[in-house]
């Protein structure tokens, strides 16, 4: 973990954040103030970076790679919520204003490279810019009418239903992420998502 004015890559990172989709309205003066806060993490596959129940809790703006936000039961067994590539974000923002642990773990799907700062430390950035608050609000109300949609869609489609509006809506993702992930995040097999493919039904 580094710093991102003392990262060797400091300079294509730059470029990369100003991509992401809640930083790239930021004025100059406002993205100098936020990047003395930035570190940057670099996340093998299967990491984790939040874990359910926790207080302590962070802001990740994805520079490469995929992450997932995933819940589990007391049983172990797992619901994939949704997942996020460069220039999106992940945070636990609603658990943060609500005074509540995390509800859910963010893991990395593949390598990952993100840039990241403690929730107190992006709220005290959004507090003293509201045009920013109410940018990243908007987009967290995105993200969550985005995980109820999928949430609603396991229960009313079926399986060919869910894996075409899975393609319609990330078409950018389909061939990235392991068949297993895909199909755990549409509540299917790999064999079944196998199965499907191979008799044309999607």
């Amino acid at each position: 973990m580094s710093s991102l004015a003392h990262h060797p890559d400091a300079g294509v990172i730059r470029v990369q954040l100003r991509q992401n989709l809640v930083l790239k309205h930021l004025t100059a003066p406002q993205w100098q103030e936020l990047e003395s806060l930035i570190e940057i993490v670099d996340c093998q596959k299967g990491a984790a970076l939040e874990h359910q129940g926790d207080h302590s809790m962070e802001q990740y703006f994805i520079i490469e790679g995929i992450l997932k936000r995933v819940v589990s039961n007391a049983q172990g067994k797992e619901m994939i919520l949704r997942f996020a590539a460069e220039s999106d974000i992940d945070t636990s923002y609603a658990a943060w204003r609500l005074k509540k642990p995390i509800p859910y773990s963010i893991r990395a799907v593949t390598k990952v490279r993100a840039a990241k700062l403690s929730m107190q430390q992006w709220v005290q950035f959004l507090e003293r810019h509201p045009v920013i608050k109410s940018e990243f609000e908007f987009e967290i109300m995105k993200l969550m009418s985005e995980v109820m949609a999928h949430t609603i869609t396991l229960h009313l489609l079926d399986a060919p239903g869910r894996v075409r509006r899975f393609m319609r809506k990330h078409p950018e993702l389909v061939e990235r992420l392991p068949k297993k992930e895909l199909a755990s995040y549409l509540n299917l097999s790999p064999e079944t998502l196998s199965r499907l493919k191979r008799r044309g039904k999607i």
